[in-house]
């Protein structure tokens, strides 16, 4: 039987913690498809192209040495709806800490009210990329700061360059 899990996120900027959620998630499916979600409410650093560009160049490589086939998409309603229409059963969910655990736990709760054969699994993420969030890379990357070993090296050059033409 194919397993395919979906592991939604914003992806502004793919970050080393996403790249960890990814090695594990390959271990776990046939097909993994990352989802970026686009919420017309929000104005993320990259478009949504430029992130999808991004996962595919860092993961695909993930995905291949794994065996797993790997599918990068958009989406802009409810991720159950988005894991429904992609054929997915998983649910992926990283964890950095108990802030996470309770959030998550509150989602799985709905998510399972709405499409109880949905399964969540969560994955908790490695020590050494517990405190990296998006948000933090932004930030550090608007005020030139090295966020070098918080992203993929492409990752880091995209990022240097946004900034460096926003005149930061």
């Amino acid at each position: 039987m194919s397993r395919t899990a979906l592991y939604a996120g914003s992806f502004d900027p793919v970050t080393n913690g996403h790249i960890d959620v990814v090695r594990q998630a390959v271990r776990l499916a046939d097909k993994l498809v990352l989802a970026i979600g686009i919420h017309p409410g929000k104005a993320p650093l990259f478009p949504a192209e430029e992130r999808l560009v991004m996962l595919q160049e860092t993961c695909a490589p993930i995905a291949r040495e794994a065996n797993c086939e790997l599918i990068c998409i958009t989406f802009d309603g409810l991720v159950v709806t988005a894991a429904q229409t992609a054929g997915a059963t998983l649910l992926i969910r990283g964890l950095r800490d108990g802030t996470d655990f309770d959030y998550e736990m509150q989602m799985v709760g709905m998510n399972a009210a709405l499409t109880p054969e949905l399964l969540t699994v969560f994955l908790p993420a490695s020590p050494m990329v517990r405190p990296i969030t998006a948000t933090l890379v932004r930030q550090i990357a608007a005020m030139g700061g090295d966020v070098s070993s918080f992203v993929p090296k492409s990752v880091a050059e995209r990022l240097k360059k946004r900034f460096a033409a926003k005149g930061a």
